[in-house]
This record gives C-alpha cells, sequence and structure tokens, in this order.
C-alpha cells in the first residue's frame, strides 16, 4: 500500500490587469469550491470535475490518499504574496507532517504568476521537493494554457495537462496522472526529461482543440510512444508576463536521449502547422450588425463571444461594448450572460420582480474607454443560492454565484450575477428560468469554454473583440520578462 500525498494550488493570471487575487479570492465559493483542506478536500472533490476528482477515483486499490491543502482561484490579476505564501506554506507544512509518504500528486495550473515569482509554479514544486527530497515521485496535472518552464519539468517526475479547449477532461487528466503515479511506483523516477518551446506565442482564441490545427497537435502520439512515461503540450497563456509564457512541449522518459528525441519530433510537428493557427474576429459593431443580419433567417440562436471580457482569461465581467452595441442597434430577442455587478444585483433584488429601476450598470473596472450603462431596466427574474452546474466543463460542480437578476433594456435581457464566472455552462441561465435557445442573439462573456455546450445549439459563433482586460493582439501587452527571441502571434501564411 502507498500513501500518496495530494494537493492543489491553481490560478490563471493575467499579469496586465489591476486585479489582485488575494486569499479571500481563495476562500470564495464561485463556480468551484473555496479552499478546502484535510478531510474537507476528500468530500470536496470526489466525484467532482477537477483533475483531483479523477485522481481520486483512478488510485490503485489499497493506496491512502493523504490530503493537504486544494484552493483554486480561476482567473485574474497576480496572485498576492500573502495568498501565495499562506497557501503554500499550508501545502507544504502539512506535507512536512504526513511524511512518509511514497507519492506527490499536485493538480496545479500552470500558468499562475505571484507578485513575487512570475513563475509560481516552479516555486510551489521547489518547496515541495525540499519536503519530500529527492526520491519521492512527484507528478502535477496542468491546464492545457500552461505556460511550461524547464523548472517545472525539471522537478516533477510526470506532467499532464489536459487535452481539451473546452476543458472537458479535466477529470480523465487526473486518471492519467494516476496511471503514471502507480508507473513510478513499480520502475522508479524517469532519467529523462526534455522542454521544447515554440517560437511564438499563441492566442487563447486560436487554441481551440475542437479545430484545426490544435486537434491534430494534441492528438500527436510519437512513433515510440512506449519509451517514454509522458508526453505534454500545453498551449500557453499569453497575458502572463513570464519569460517562459507560450506553447511548449515536456517529455519525461525512462532515458535522456528518448526525451530529446520525442520532444524535437513534436515541436516539429507543431512549428509546421504555425500558419493555420488562426481564427476571425470581428470588431464590435461589425459583429453585432452580422449577428443580426445572420439571425434573420436562422432557426437557432446566434452566438456572440465576448471575448475580450472573458473572465477565465482575467476578465472582470461588467464591461459593455457589446451592451452597448446591442443597444445601439435596437436588438431584439437578445440575451448577454453573465455580466458581473453585485451592486445592480442587489438593487434588483430589493425591487422585486416587475419592477423598474434606473441604474449604470457595470463599466466599474476599465479598461480606458469602458464606462457604465446608464439606463432603466425592468426586472424579469431574480434568484439566488447554490445550484448544480450542468455542462461539459464543469458539469456537477456545485456554483453559488450570490444575488442574481435578469434585467431588461429594450429587447435585451442580460443575466447578472454578483460574482465573477465565464459564460461556459447554461446552468446559470436555467437558474433564473431562462432557456437561452429561445433568444435570437445570445452574447456570452467567453472566449472559447462556451463552445462546449453553446456552438451545439447555435447557427453561428462570432468572435467579436470590445474592450476588456484580455487582448487576442499580444503585441499590444507590454512584457517585461517574456525572452527577446520569441514572436509576439504566429506567422501568417505567405
Amino acid at each position: 500500500m502507498a500513501r500518496i500525498a495530494i494537493g492543489g494550488f491553481q490560478h490563471e493570471t493575467n499579469s496586465f490587469t489591476p486585479h489582485r487575487a488575494d486569499f479571500a479570492h481563495f476562500a470564495q465559493h464561485r463556480d468551484r469550491p473555496p479552499v478546502v483542506r484535510g478531510v474537507a478536500l476528500l468530500q470536496s472533490l470526489r466525484g467532482n470535475t477537477f483533475a483531483t476528482s479523477g485522481f481520486l477515483a483512478a488510485m490503485r486499490p489499497g493506496d491512502e490518499a493523504v490530503p493537504l491543502v486544494w484552493a483554486s482561484g480561476g482567473a485574474g490579476g497576480p496572485v498576492t504574496d500573502d495568498a501565495f505564501e499562506r497557501i503554500v506554506g499550508e501545502l507544504t507544512g502539512m506535507l512536512s507532517q504526513a511524511l512518509p509518504v511514497d507519492a506527490v500528486f499536485l493538480d496545479l495550473h500552470g500558468a499562475m504568476v505571484n507578485t513575487r515569482f512570475d513563475d509560481a509554479e516552479a516555486e510551489i514544486l521547489r518547496r515541495v521537493r525540499a519536503v519530500v527530497g529527492e526520491t519521492v515521485p512527484v507528478v502535477v496535472s496542468i491546464d492545457y494554457h500552461a505556460n511550461l518552464s524547464p523548472e517545472m519539468v525539471a522537478l516533477s517526475d510526470g506532467l499532464v495537462a489536459y487535452q481539451t479547449y473546452p476543458h472537458v477532461d479535466r477529470p480523465e487528466t487526473g486518471q492519467r496522472a494516476a496511471a503514471i503515479v502507480s508507473t513510478l511506483l513499480e520502475r522508479g523516477r524517469p532519467a529523462g526529461r526534455a522542454l521544447r518551446k515554440t517560437p511564438f506565442l499563441l492566442p487563447i482564441d486560436f487554441q481551440c482543440t475542437l479545430v484545426e490545427p490544435s486537434c491534430s497537435v494534441m492528438n500527436w502520439i510519437p512513433a515510440q510512444a512506449e519509451r517514454v512515461l509522458n508526453t505534454t503540450y500545453a498551449a500557453g497563456f499569453p497575458p502572463s508576463d513570464t519569460h517562459w509564457c507560450g506553447p511548449g512541449v515536456a517529455v519525461h522518459a525512462w532515458s535522456q536521449a528518448d526525451a530529446d528525441a520525442v520532444a524535437d519530433e513534436y515541436l516539429r510537428f507543431i512549428t509546421e502547422r504555425e500558419a493555420a493557427f488562426h481564427v476571425r474576429l470581428w470588431g464590435t459593431d461589425e459583429g453585432v450588425v452580422e449577428a443580426l443580419r445572420l439571425a434573420e433567417n436562422a432557426t437557432r440562436p446566434v452566438v456572440i463571444a465576448d471575448t475580450q471580457d472573458n473572465p477565465g482569461a482575467g476578465g472582470s465581467g461588467d464591461t459593455t461594448g457589446i451592451l452597448e452595441s446591442l443597444i445601439r442597434h435596437d436588438a431584439q430577442n437578445a440575451i448577454l450572460g453573465f455580466f458581473c455587478d453585485p451592486e445592480a444585483a442587489a438593487a434588483a433584488t430589493a425591487a422585486g420582480i416587475g419592477a423598474t429601476i434606473d441604474l449604470e450598470l457595470g463599466g466599474r473596472h476599465g479598461p480606458s474607454g469602458v464606462r457604465p450603462v446608464r439606463q432603466r431596466f425592468r426586472v424579469m427574474a431574480c434568484a439566488q443560492g447554490s445550484f448544480r452546474m450542468t455542462g461539459a466543463v464543469a458539469g456537477r460542480a456545485i456554483a453559488d454565484l450570490g444575488l442574481m437578476a435578469l434585467l431588461r433594456c429594450g429587447g435585451v435581457d442580460i443575466a447578472v450575477t454578483s460574482k465573477n464566472v465565464q459564460a461556459y455552462d447554461p446552468a446559470p441561465f436555467h437558474h433564473l428560468g431562462v432557456d437561452w435557445t429561445s433568444y435570437r442573439i445570445v452574447a456570452l462573456k467567453s472566449s472559447c469554454h462556451f463552445r462546449a455546450d453553446f456552438e451545439p445549439g447555435a447557427a453561428a459563433v462570432l468572435s467579436v473583440l470590445a474592450p476588456g482586460a484580455y487582448d487576442p493582439d499580444t503585441a499590444r501587452y507590454p512584457y517585461r520578462l517574456l525572452r527577446k527571441d520569441v514572436r509576439l502571434a504566429p506567422a501568417a501564411a505567405g
């Protein structure tokens, strides 16, 4: 019987937003559990939709799970020193008290930036390795958007990334990590490790694994697969200002020669497809007008992705560019979700269903030029309390978005929440009594995750640009730490 320590600390950091992820951010229950410890970790994550959930389900019979600390902050600005030290300190402290352990599994992200450590996962792994020593296997699950670094590869014995974007395989990722732990317990730590980085950054809008070339990149299998422990591709998270930002390939193998050969082969496969990474991005009014045109004869909703205010990329969830355009163009039977404005949700709840209220909605967190929408709204619905997500990305997770309201302005409905959440699941609509499929236009604050549940029911999907914290044009980011020889976007076809 093996004793396996289990912990996690996740955050996807946008270095260019003024938001800071403090400890309260991680302690808040939104679309994921708040920080959990010990037995509560097992109770919260068993049967859930995270990598730890899959790992727990796939552990060998007889092995003992030793729970540490697990915290997930979604996406936002850099993690404060206080939050980082408190959570990592608890994790390593509990790990020290749990010794001896036979292996460690960590559920990390790979794109966390702390106000002191730009490669925060490497620092977590350094501290964990200092506790358990050089002989205990350490296996890590990471997000598809991880910015892989040499230290992350060197300090771990196995790296397993989500293979889908939208991320519909988080539990399966944990199951693959459990299989690697079992192999390492039988064979010992691998001797070979290799990392290769692409010479270009890849905006997240170009990373969807439902289409080419990311589909083929993710499904690539080395000819000598039996000689490697894991072959991992991560597409990177461009808003993270770190030296190793960008797509990369990590390989752990039983020999260094095999690790290097497979990593070189995989990188060559990716770079040969560089020019194919592209998706059309529409201007604000241009995209809204096109959506209205398409909706005239459509039998299903036309979906607008408000990609720059994607909370999953650090967006505030309250920018107003798309909403203003829908109102300006007199859109009818349209809905926007999910719009984060706790003051508006509270005012609507106090006024009650059927009331008419004057509000300055959203526009409180920038960027420059974004302003509140000053209008009279009718309160169509109110909701509060916890509910279960139902979609492919977060299905079975319990969410609590605080006070919620459905506000109407002309022909546009706005699903308002008190806590910021990406529009990747239809359950918050359902919680408000809304059937999103009954609308002609559905605008969603998301870049890609919405595609898992909304695109199959859509007549068309348009990714529309409106000012927000995430910018698909990486050339506009004022990087300080990024290596100088990397191109800020994939080269277009000649």
